[in-house]
């Protein structure tokens, strides 16, 4: 038997990818093989490494497509096949998780194992609703109780030693249970006025919350349809939600968007969105390959010119491919189309000289004109996408300047497939392309129901052509196109 891998058991969090701690993130990066639950958010499946093998291992309440014991034996065999093995688990793993059967499996065989602990929906939850968990004026203790029912469908719970307590009591997996918990407490003498919360979603941007008192909470969870997961909150803290009810004034809160940029390039951004509270969808509507292009001589030239931050990272890698660095660079001006391109030079340790007030290529060639940082005999070298706008290289040809363009990537269509696209409250455009892949995307479907962003006019123009609803961003900036979204003004 050839050497075995290794099982980290990792606490996902409670959906809100920017609440996985930063071990399991690094864990995750590095993962083989990862079987995760139905609790797991999509934005952190989306960490998953593409060459990562997923098995999903999913349950819902009263059904349990694969049993926990395959579970314990998938880890096993893939950990005896010598792969790295991520257990991606909601929450916390050894809270009501049954991450203690998984590693009991693992040690009897003697299977090298780690946890990364998560942080429990038990206590961010709340904490999105507004309310903390525990408060000196409040209360001085919190209890942690599954309102889970056995199988013969009992829920065993010592309501009288709950009610002595006078803690805030958070009730997990409770919401088939919650009538009945309820009823429990009242009869074991809490108040019918005792305040309580549901949190339905925990910390994701689709997050629910409601206030009710001990007697009302049945009725409201009926009224408003209250799914799983949530969580169920008693105690006086829960008033205090009014107060703090930050989560729900985030500027983009409700709204659903769908980014279209290529895989590498839209976590970023996904990010900033949901750091917002939007609910963010992506759909990588092209990817980027790199080309192995013709590198002319370098010191025949005055000015390299280029036009986005990929073209950046690719025409550096195609130094480095060549045996030369940034110090090939010495002695020439570098212009950047704009201000994110400028920031993918930075981050090689290269400064750009010229960056134009409009950052589209034709009022590039003639700002560097008019502003005297091209001079008539100059040389540029124009290092760009293969397909890109002929936008700088028509206004070089005009001025008289002479260039020589390289194609150091191209943008190819993916497979990928939208089935509605009406659902977004608006669809992110970053460029021409991501337009026509988009559409791909959506074979047959009525474009003339999308509402676009688009990060400049020729992206618009592309979309326009296809029925789209547009609206442009005022700058060609992702962060204009950001401050678009929560101006509050609905494409026109």
């Amino acid at each position: 038997m050839g050497q075995r891998g290794k099982v980290y058991l990792v606490g996902a969090g409670p959906g809100d990818p920017g609440l996985l701690t930063w071990k399991g993130r690094d864990v995750l990066a590095r993962a083989q093989v990862v079987v995760h639950d139905r609790l797991v958010s999509q934005a952190i499946l989306d960490l998953i490494p593409p060459e990562a093998r997923r098995i999903d291992v999913g349950k819902n309440a009263g059904h349990h497509p694969v049993p926990q014991g395959e579970i314990n034996q998938i880890l096993v065999r893939e950990a005896l096949a010598g792969h790295r093995v991520v257990r991606l688990k909601g929450g916390d793993s050894f809270l009501f998780g049954r991450g203690g059967e998984e590693l009991e499996q693992l040690a009897r065989l003697d299977i090298p194992f780690e946890v990364v602990p998560g942080i429990t929906s038990a206590l961010a939850a709340p904490a999105y609703a507004g309310i903390p968990v525990t408060h000196r004026d409040y209360c001085s203790s919190l209890h942690i109780i599954t309102g889970h029912k056995k199988a013969d469908g009992q829920l065993e719970l010592d309501y009288g030693a709950l009610v002595r307590l006078q803690g805030t009591l958070v009730f997990l997996m409770s919401v088939g249970s919650l009538g009945q918990i309820a009823q429990g407490l009242l009869a074991a003498g809490m108040s019918p006025d005792m305040p309580c919360a549901l949190v339905e979603n925990g910390t994701l941007p689709q997050q629910r919350s409601f206030s009710a008192t001990l007697d009302t909470v049945a009725q409201v969870a009926r009224d408003q349809e209250v799914r799983s997961p949530a969580v169920f909150l008693v105690g006086r803290v829960a008033s205090l939600a009014r107060q703090f009810h930050w989560f729900d004034r985030l500027p983009l809160k409700g709204k659903r968007l769908l980014v279209t940029r290529p895989r590498e390039e839209s976590s970023a951004l996904a990010l900033r969105l949901q750091e917002l509270g939007a609910q963010v969808d992506r759909l990588p509507a092209i990817r980027l390959e790199g080309l192995d292009f013709q590198l002319p001589p370098l010191d025949s030239f005055d000015v390299v010119a280029l036009t986005s931050a990929t073209g950046v990272r690719y025409f550096l890698e195609g130094l480095l491919a060549r045996g030369l660095d940034v110090r090939a660079l010495g002695g020439k001006r570098l212009a950047a189309v704009g201000n994110q391109t400028a920031a993918a030079l930075s981050r090689f340790g290269l400064r750009a000289d010229f960056v134009p007030t409009e950052y589209n290529g034709a009022a590039m060639a003639r700002q560097m004109v008019e502003q005297g940082f091209l001079c008539p005999q100059d040389r540029v070298l124009v290092a760009r996408a293969q397909s890109a706008s002929p936008g700088l290289t028509d206004g070089l040809r005009q001025l008289g300047v002479a260039f020589c363009e390289i194609a150091t990537y191209r943008t190819a269509l993916t497979e990928e497939r939208l089935a509605d696209p009406s659902l977004y409250d608006a669809v992110l455009f970053t460029s021409a392309s991501t337009v026509e892949g988009f559409a791909r995307a959506c074979p047959g479907a009525d474009l003339s129901q999308v509402k676009a962003l688009c990060i400049g006019p020729q992206t618009a123009q592309r979309a326009q052509a296809l029925s789209m609803q547009t609206q442009v961003a005022p700058q060609a900036t992702i962060q204009s196109m950001i401050e678009t979204l929560m101006g509050g003004n609905e494409p026109c």
